[in-house]
């Protein structure tokens, strides 16, 4: 859903004093894909270069508020309130990355913090008891949440007093992951809470705005400064307070920043509100998408479809505006071909149920010459099993009566035994290469010796690969001949059949109610049973082949639909950066 400003909306009016070109663009980059994100970024630094409100020639200058904020500092040491504070290195012209508006002044943050420190660090609990005590899970979207607080279990009198949180301080998490490092929260609230060991304080002179520190900071992290300076290990990235004392910002007359940090709360209030509308649109969308194609499979006549398809036709670049929609509408394809509703059928064909009685015959006689073993007979299909009704000349059968159907084989223990690859000689794949495939397996990254193929077997390609540990009922074409291990399946179509890209198909519709049948544990699998079990509508050979090369004509026109949606968000992402970097 775009936002389209207009002058009767109610957030246009956040906007009113905003340079003209961002004005018109405001709506593209929030569009982009992650235009809210860059949004967000470039109003924070036009706020701290002091582009985002107009100046004001009355306000005191910043060198004033200077010289204000020192001779505090000075007051507050010599009364002993306070440290006094480390000389900061003087600022170098090569270290200003712009030219400053009228009346502001490069400073150094310990220049404008009374107090930077760490949080009480004695006994903590998560039960209420005793006085509540920030945590890391404290900092919430920008502020405190005091369902994310602890609590301390013996905090005495005194260190009450030097560590609970005043009207204006900041939070900063500078021991945290990547993702989270450099967040900070403006305790705005006025009951009291413990300043914890796990998040970093500052508290800002009383002559500087702490919501303009704070919206200072926020564009630091935005724009990756804080990941730049941090310490890495693993998993977890900090900051010490010396950095941070050394962050170099613009400061604007304390009038100026008040005006600032009024302007971006009401902008951020707008970018929230573009956040929702776009998740709520794709939310929206999705079910929008999942109504319309879903009458399409649930069509039972031609006649329906035709009807049904009609609907959709009409909302086509509506609903196909985004490759997820691009990937469910084929979805839609295939279980349309599985059902006999993507090509005509032919009542000239030769009925499935004849093309099963040559299956038969030809395993039989594959049987008799010791070629394949003999298959346990199948318990016959009842009217209960079958999930909807097929189309005149078809049949419900399943996968080990259309041809071979087995496990791959890895007998050696341990798995990993040189012998088994050395020197490398077969194709060995695995569930990995099957799920990641796209329709013919082209990768593989290890290879058998002839020790490994004498414990395993090299399937032929053209076998579909099923997987059924790890990644559950993936599946894809062997495109060369190739081992794998007892965690895929293989199915090679009998010979009277032709290629496996119809079975393939049917695969990729099954895959949702196959995972069904896997265990909630950390190791989901099924097993040869229940994908052998698997009822499978068999079209006319005649028809097979037409749904095959239909499917194929509609999938390729799908990926071209995909990619241009793709090209087109990039082209968009990057028009967007382009105009967010010239404001």
């Amino acid at each position: 859903m775009s936002a389209v400003l207009t002058a009767q909306e109610p957030s246009a009016k956040y906007l009113v004093n905003l340079q003209p070109p961002l004005v018109r663009h405001f709506d593209l980059i929030a569009q982009a894909p992650g235009g809210v994100a860059r949004l967000r970024e470039l109003i924070l630094t036009l706020a701290v270069q002091g582009k985002l409100v107009p100046q004001d020639t009355s306000d005191e200058p910043a060198s004033e508020l200077l010289k204000k904020i020192r001779a505090d500092k000075d007051r507050l040491i010599a009364e002993g309130k306070i440290k006094r504070d480390k000389p900061l290195a003087e600022i170098a012209d090569e270290e200003k990355p712009f030219e400053l508006p009228q009346g502001w002044e490069w400073v150094r943050l310990g220049t404008l913090l009374d107090r930077i420190s760490n949080g009480y660090s004695g006994g903590q609990s998560k039960s209420p008891t005793n006085f509540p005590l920030t945590r890391i899970e404290t900092i919430s979207k920008s502020t405190v949440d005091f369902s994310r607080v602890g609590y301390c279990t013996d905090i005495q009198e005194p260190d009450i007093q030097k560590y609970k949180l005043e009207v204006g301080d900041i939070l900063l998490s500078h021991i945290n992951s990547d993702l989270h490092l450099g967040k900070t929260a403006l305790y705005k609230e006025n009951r009291l809470l413990i300043h914890g060991t796990n998040l970093l304080l500052l508290r800002s002179s009383a002559h500087v705005d702490s919501g303009f520190i704070n919206l200072l900071i926020n564009q630091l992290r935005l724009t990756g400064f804080f990941l730049a300076i941090a310490q890495h290990a693993i998993g977890q990235a900090s900051i010490n307070q010396s950095k941070i004392t050394s962050i170099l910002g613009a400061l604007p007359p304390l009038a100026e920043q008040s005006r600032i940090v009024t302007r971006v709360e009401e902008l951020m209030q707008l970018c929230d509100a573009l956040e929702a509308s776009g998740q709520l649109e794709a939310q929206q969308h999705a079910q929008l998408a999942g109504t319309l194609l879903g009458t399409l499979t649930q069509s039972e006549t031609p006649e329906a479809l035709a009807d049904n398809w009609q609907r959709i036709a009409t909302h086509f670049d509506v609903l196909l505006d985004r490759p997820e929609a691009v990937d469910a509408f084929e979805q839609t394809i295939l279980q349309l071909a599985v059902r006999g509703l993507l090509v005509p059928q032919d009542p000239t064909d030769e009925p499935a149920s004849v093309l099963l009685q040559k299956i038969r015959t030809e395993k039989d006689h594959l049987i008799a010459q010791g070629k394949i073993k003999r298959d346990k007979p199948l318990p016959p299909i009842t009217d209960e099993e079958k999930p909807f009704e097929l189309p005149q000349g078809w049949e419900w059968a399943r996968f080990p009566e259309l041809g071979e159907f087995g496990r791959g084989k890895s007998k050696h223990r341990p798995r990993n035994d040189p012998a088994l690859f050395n020197p490398p000689i077969y194709p060995v794949v695995q569930t990995g290469e099957v799920a990641r495939a796209k329709g013919v397996i082209q990768a593989y990254h290890s290879k058998y010796s002839e020790i490994g193929l004498a414990q395993s077997r090299l399937w032929p390609a053209g076998t579909v690969c099923i997987t059924i540990a790890a990644n559950i009922a993936d599946a894809a074409l062997l495109g060369f001949d190739a081992c794998f291990p007892d965690s895929v399946v293989g199915f090679v179509p009998a010979q009277t059949l032709g290629n496996a890209k119809y079975f393939l198909a049917f695969m990729e519709t099954a895959r949702n109610e196959l995972i069904k049948f896997a265990p909630a544990t950390a190791q989901k699998n099924i097993n040869l049973e229940i994908l052998g079990g698997l009822l499978i509508p068999v079209p006319p050979l005649s028809e097979i082949c037409r749904i095959v090369t239909r499917v194929n004509e509609l999938r390729t026109l799908c990926a071209d639909l995909r990619q241009r949606l793709i090209s087109g968000q990039a082209t968009q992402a990057r028009l967007a950066d382009v105009l967010a970097a010239t404001h």
